[in-house]
């Protein structure tokens, strides 16, 4: 159990440094906007770079994890974190576009690292808690990156709060350095004829049915996550009327509900043995939320709204520990880094994909109703298989 608990803090710690230099170039935007000569609405270009990158190196991941082990991949997805940081700083477009690229070749293995390093060491009984507390490295890093770059901005400027980022992160880094022999004791340090190949890899999905089922899933759930979490705020704000302050509080209960909800949902499907009932109904759940936010109104209660922002958030922010529990318990060995890398491809991929044809929805029809229809439809589709399978 000591091995597990170790493993966990620094997997979590991982996660959680990473995402902190995700969510930073559009925390630091609004502060950087004048030195860069862009607006910080650009920021979503930037942001679409570093999941295009993440979906192109996550599956290239999992053969890195095989080659070189969890923890060395692991450091390298912190340094690669760190490069993107310091390239951020430079105010250039073009170079913080690669910083963007750099960001998000970290970012795409990280979640099959940690995978890998917990996998092994994880009783079946404990494993959808584990890995729910792993991935609320996730969301808190996100949230640390908006409760702390902020303020570090308006006390020493933009620069040295993306610096502190890229800090953490090689510190991070040196610090899995500690464990590096024990826990890559398993690599191979051989390249895997086809391991590194993207077709190899989406074979090994398509040849499984419920890694098919499981990618389709990814794709559908973390879309509507990533809409969810793009669009809340601007619906608050321009649609129902709300302060700034007031659509950011409401977004801060649901990322808050999110992490909570990974903790829980985990647990239940570990105490019950009930892990796929569980993501089909959290898929339901993102569905409902996303049928009501269109019934949303200036007169709603404001207690109401934030209600409806936990349920969102513990839902569509909720799913991601139990879904990568359930990619490793469909996989063994070395294929559970393949594995994960591979599915959560698509996840990177329904992010990038699905708040551009919201976008274009709302574009087009000059209401937002349809769009949120159309993402509660898209993750009641990934929902289903998982009602089915539950209850044969």
């Amino acid at each position: 159990m000591r091995e597990l608990v170790i493993a966990l803090t620094l997997a979590t710690l991982a996660q959680t440094l990473i995402s902190m230099a995700v969510y930073a170039p559009a925390v630091l935007a609004p502060a950087a906007q004048a030195d860069i000569g862009l607006t910080a609405t650009a920021i979503g270009i930037f942001t679409a770079l570093i999941f295009v990158a993440a979906a192109y190196a996550a599956p290239l991941g999992g053969a890195r994890v095989v080659r070189s082990g969890p923890v060395r991949v692991s450091q390298q997805c912190l340094l690669w974190a760190a490069g993107g940081m310091a390239l951020f700083v430079s105010a250039v477009p073009a170079v913080i576009a690669a910083g963007a690229l750099a960001i998000g070749m970290g970012y795409g293995p990280a979640t099959p690292a940690s995978s890998a390093m917990l996998s092994e060491r994880t009783p079946d009984r404990l494993r959808n808690v584990i890995m729910s507390i792993r991935q609320s490295g996730v969301t808190l890093g996100g949230a640390l990156a908006g409760a702390l770059l902020p303020v570090l901005a308006v006390a020493y400027g933009w620069r040295a709060a993306a610096l502190l980022v890229a800090v953490l992160c090689v510190a991070g880094a040196a610090l899995l350095q500690i464990v590096r022999e024990r826990y890559d004791a398993g690599r191979t340090g051989v390249r895997q004829a086809g391991h590194g190949s993207h077709l190899f890899l989406l074979r090994m999905v398509f040849r499984q049915a419920e890694l098919r089922q499981g990618a389709f899933t990814s794709f559908t759930y973390a879309g509507a996550q990533m809409c969810f979490g793009s669009f809340l705020v601007v619906f608050l704000t321009e649609r129902v009327g709300m302060s700034l302050i007031d659509a950011g509080a409401a977004y801060s209960a649901a990322m808050l509900s999110g992490i909570a909800g990974r903790m829980v949902w985990g647990a239940l499907a570990d105490y019950f043995d009930c892990a796929r009932l569980v993501l089909g109904m959290l898929g339901l759940t993102m569905t409902l939320c996303a049928f009501v936010i269109t019934l949303v109104s200036p007169q709603w209660p404001y207690a109401a709204v934030i209600a409806l922002c936990m349920a969102c958030g513990a839902s569509a922010f909720g799913w991601n520990g139990v879904y990568i529990a359930e990619v490793a318990r469909i996989t063994s060995g070395e294929n559970v880094a393949l594995a994960t890398g591979a599915v959560i491809t698509f996840n990177f991929l329904g992010i990038v994909i699905a708040p551009v044809v919201f976008w274009l929805t709302v574009l087009l029809s000059g209401s937002y109703i349809p769009a949120f229809v159309l993402i509660g439809v898209m993750a009641l589709a990934g929902s289903l298989p998982y009602f089915r399978k539950a209850w044969q």
